[in-house]
């Protein structure tokens, strides 16, 4: 029932398995992975996974389009090779909150507009989630971000407002120099802020290729501002050379701030 702060529980002893994309459209939903540990950043006992199916509208594992939702101490995992399913995560909905989950989409590695989240949240906070892997190489250079942002993914009028990423590890092992951690491919994809704070960009040292940058947007944001907060970055050349996005950090070097450097 919707609006009524309802929780439930998933258990860890087996994955939980989709024979469709899970819509979630009732509003004050909790979702909580039982653990033994108060919650990890990877590799839950909870596990929430999409196989194989022939829909086209299994766009991802899950689709969030309620209002302060919550989702906690879960893995969430795409494998399906349906066309249009190319995402895992797909966030429309306001206030919802991610923490201590893992989402990951293990198939389309070859798929450059693939992701492992959309973020067309209004107001969502993604709090020391792990989105990505660094164990499966992907197939050529290509962009395929951990984060999509462009607009309309999770429905007409739908894009990232307010949003938080904090604490959160963007894993990836990248085939070339193409590929990134977000993305917005159009100059209204955020309206006011987005902000990604003390996090850390990783791209596999078993890579056969190092990301130009963490974060793309290939148009100026004409409606909001992208801010990378003190954030770390390994084994990428730059946080951004994107127009009209920020960067903060410890060292005041523009695009180089929070990079990594072996001694």
């Amino acid at each position: 029932t919707t609006n009524k702060d309802y929780v439930i529980c998933l258990i860890g002893s087996a994955t939980h398995v989709l024979t469709s994309m899970l819509t979630v459209s009732k509003n004050r939903v909790h979702f909580v992975g039982i653990d033994g540990s108060n919650g990890r950043y990877y590799g839950q006992n909870a596990k929430v996974s999409l196989g194989v199916t022939t829909a086209a509208t299994d766009i991802g594992t899950i689709l969030n389009t309620g209002v302060r939702n919550s989702f906690t101490n879960i893995k969430f995992v795409n494998s399906n090779t349906v066309a249009e399913g190319i995402y895992c995560v797909v966030e429309g909905g306001e206030y919802t909150v991610y923490d201590r989950c893992e989402i990951y989409k293990e198939t389309d590695l070859n798929e450059t507009t693939a992701s492992e989240m959309v973020m067309n949240g209004d107001s969502c906070q993604v709090i020391n989630c792990t989105i990505g892997s660094s164990a499966n190489l992907l197939v050529g250079d290509i962009i395929r971000a951990n984060v999509r942002m462009t607009g309309g993914l999770a429905g007409a009028g739908k894009k990232a407002r307010d949003v938080i990423f904090e604490n959160c590890r963007f894993l990836k092992k990248a085939a070339g120099t193409a590929s990134c951690y977000f993305y917005a491919s159009a100059a209204t994809d955020v309206e006011r802020m987005f902000h990604i704070k003390n996090s850390l960009f990783y791209n596999s040292k078993l890579a056969s290729g190092d990301p130009a940058q963490c974060v793309i947007a290939t148009s100026a944001q004409t409606e909001g501002d992208i801010l990378i907060d003190n954030c770390t970055s390994i084994n990428n050349t730059k946080l951004s050379t994107s127009t009209g996005v920020a960067i903060a950090g410890p060292v005041p070097t523009y695009a180089t701030t929070g990079i990594a450097v072996v001694s």
